[in-house]
């Protein structure tokens, strides 16, 4: 791992320690630039090229509202599966309940726009996937932990 992804990691396990999420304060900035680029930029984690980055469209589950989040993903056989890890926060990310109440949605990898249908991983999926997310960023090991009792899901993609 280079120098900047060790910072870039510190740095944001320090202020997930004390309770500080900027989840919501970059999404919007992050999403315009993956949009605009198609994947090019925004893509990958700083420093971690094997990080990938999928934008993920949800529709409120409360409110209707239409949103899109960057998420890490894996490549899961035809699906692809994304971590329910809000940074190791003590609940779940939005986009997960959103997900359970409006599962028909689409994902955007770089410049692909998919329709996809989402579904919570089972305990077998998620104990096979849930390697391939530490490996692809070690931070997810500190995530589990700082989320203390609560399971992080694991979310598949599959193609409609």
């Amino acid at each position: 791992m280079s120098l900047f992804a060790r910072m870039v990691s510190a740095g944001a396990q320090f202020a997930n320690r004390r309770g500080v999420y900027a989840g919501r304060r970059s999404t919007k900035v992050h999403v315009r630039v993956y949009r605009w680029s198609r994947g090019r930029l925004g893509g990958h984690l700083p420093g971690r090229r094997g990080a990938r980055i999928l934008l993920l469209d949800h529709v409120g589950a409360k409110s209707g509202v239409r949103r899109a989040s960057p998420v890490i993903y894996v490549e899961a056989g035809d699906a692809v599966a994304i971590a329910a890890s809000k940074a190791g926060q003590r609940v779940h990310p939005a986009w997960f309940h959103n997900l359970k109440a409006n599962p028909d949605t689409v994902i955007q990898i770089g410049g692909q726009v998919l329709p996809v249908r989402a579904r919570v991983a089972d305990p077998g999926e998620r104990d096979r996937l849930w390697p391939e997310f530490v490996a692809a960023v070690p931070d997810f090991a500190f995530y589990q932990r700082q989320a203390g009792q609560r399971v992080i899901p694991i979310v598949l993609l599959e193609p409609r």
